[in-house]
């Protein structure tokens, strides 16, 4: 047994069976050994941001690790942005990246980079494997280093040798599980005490307080004290729609933000950050609460939350009732003249119970709430640090995750640009995913960012950087050429009998729709 072999048996060993993976030739004993562990499904990915971004969806919707094979320092560097995003959302992932035999490394051959310096803004834990008796311990800590609490990115890095040669110790078998999350006593009687002060109070969710068993308790609590819940930004992963709470959610916009929380002199945080905009902009606060108003941490990531506030309902005899909940409205489809709240509209009125969004909407999105809320019972994830290009391999990683659910993908078309290589491995491995490309030839965002900061909106040149019309980008014919069925529609009766129909079969399908 080569050290390849060895190291993908401990990661089958440590329940990480899939790999998202563009590899090269420093990583070909990987890729040969992966004939000698069929337990490891191995998907090929066209880019690197794709199979990075891939396994942070996978692992959001799984709670365990994908790993990804990437090669060398400039294969990392292009999964960066996404592992950036993976890093946001605690999301436990093992990155190997292949590296030149460890007797070539002193030639400065030219793909020689400093790999540790570019991993280190995004790994929790980073070891280069020194033998191939090593690398089976290795890759188990990596294992070990990534569900730790607060889950986070391993990467392993595997010199070409130690890939090759012998592993006379062979792969780890047993990977000690991570030791149970706790919480903190002293933070919940602070929290006790904020709740029975009488002073207005927000709790802020995010992470996995935002998953159902966590937040029915955050309702229960709020409706029992007279505290207001919000889902704080970013969010990796909520479940939303019927029979869950529905969680306000704080705008992106800071004036609206600063509005929402002003009446609150305490905001408790579960699992979140403090609630902050997004960037920094002239004549507007980089914090969302008002001067005196209080914040309190419950619990960090990775931290018991479901105990903590279960400890603090206990203590405060609150009822067990989860307070109100999200009552099912499916809607008719939309009709007549196609605009972006009419394709949410018919979006809810046809998408399956239990299906996951991988959300990358961006403006197109200020339409959907209204229905999302009130819709059937559904997962979202999305984008967690800002780096966009991840809402299609999200949906790869999702549908990987979870080949019985549907994957519904609402997508803007700029940051559909950056990974739209995630078609082809959703046609290579017959994904049941249905990406909604927003095709408003434009990057939309952005001509509201250029107004917020100050900065002339009336300049040609500034105008041509925001412009996606010259030429004009077609979703559909793409599709086409990477294997998944494309349609582009203009109305709303086209959107609606195209939606119906890929919802009902399975496999990839792409709906652009001209907004």
């Amino acid at each position: 047994m080569n050290g390849a072999q060895a190291l993908i048996q401990t990661l089958v060993n440590g329940d990480v069976d899939v790999c998202f993976m563009n590899p090269g030739t420093s990583e070909m004993h990987f890729v040969a050994a992966l004939d000698d562990v069929p337990e490891m499904r191995s998907i090929l990915c066209l880019f690197e941001g794709v199979a990075t971004a891939a396994a942070d969806g996978y692992a959001r919707m799984t709670g365990k690790p994908a790993a990804t094979l990437l090669h060398l320092g400039p294969g990392l560097g292009n999964g960066f942005a996404m592992l950036h995003n993976a890093r946001r959302s605690f999301t436990p992932i093992i990155n190997v990246v292949g590296d030149h035999a460890s007797w070539h490394l002193k030639y400065d051959a030219p793909l020689t980079s400093d790999i540790v310096s570019i991993a280190d803004p995004v790994s929790k834990w980073i070891k280069s494997s020194e033998s191939s008796d090593a690398i089976g311990p290795d890759t188990a800590e990596a294992i070990q280093k990534a569900l730790e609490h607060p889950n986070g990115i391993s990467t392993l890095i595997l010199p070409g040798d130690t890939a090759w040669n012998d592993s006379h110790d062979g792969p780890v078998t047993a990977i000690p599980k991570p030791a149970a999350p706790t919480f903190q006593a002293d933070l919940v009687e602070n929290v006790i005490n904020i709740l029975t002060s009488g002073e207005p109070t927000a709790i802020v969710l995010a992470g996995k307080a935002l998953m159902e068993d966590v937040a029915l308790t955050a309702n229960r609590l709020a409706t029992g004290t007279g505290a207001q819940l919000f889902a704080g930004r970013p969010t990796g992963r909520w479940q939303r729609g019927e029979g869950r709470p529905n969680i306000r959610r704080i705008p992106y916009p800071i004036p609206q933000a600063v509005q929402v929380l002003e009446p609150f002199k305490h905001i408790i945080l579960v699992d979140a950050h403090p609630p902050i905009g997004f960037f920094g902009y002239p004549n507007l606060p980089s914090e969302l609460w008002q001067p005196g108003t209080q914040v309190h941490r419950l619990t960090e990531h990775g931290e018991d939350s479901a105990g903590a506030l279960a400890a603090i309902c206990e203590s405060l005899n609150v009822p067990h009732n989860s307070g109100p909940l999200a009552e099912l409205n499916r809607p008719d489809p939309a009709t007549g003249q196609l605009d972006i709240p009419k394709v949410w509209q018919s979006i809810a009125a046809f998408m399956p119970d239990n299906c996951v969004m991988s959300n990358e909407s961006l403006t197109s999105g200020y339409g959907s709430e209204k229905f999302m809320a009130v819709a059937p019972r559904h997962d979202v994830i999305s984008g967690t640090g800002g780096a966009i290009g991840g809402g299609l391999p999200y949906a790869v990683g999702a549908a990987v995750a979870c080949p019985d659910r549907k994957i519904i993908n609402p997508q803007a078309d700029g940051s559909a640009m950056y990974s739209i290589q995630a078609l082809w491995t959703m046609a290579r491995e017959n994904l049941d995913v249905v990406s909604i490309i927003w095709n408003n030839r434009a990057y939309r965002i952005l001509e509201g960012e250029l107004e917020k900061v100050g900065a002339s909106a009336d300049t040609p040149k500034a105008r041509a950087m925001l412009d996606l019309d010259k030429p004009e980008l077609n979703f559909a014919q793409m599709a086409e050429g990477m294997g998944v069925e494309g349609t582009r529609v203009g109305s709303m009766d086209e959107f609606n009998k195209v939606l119906e129909a890929a919802i009902k079969k399975d496999g990839p399908h792409l709906i652009e729709v001209l907004v």
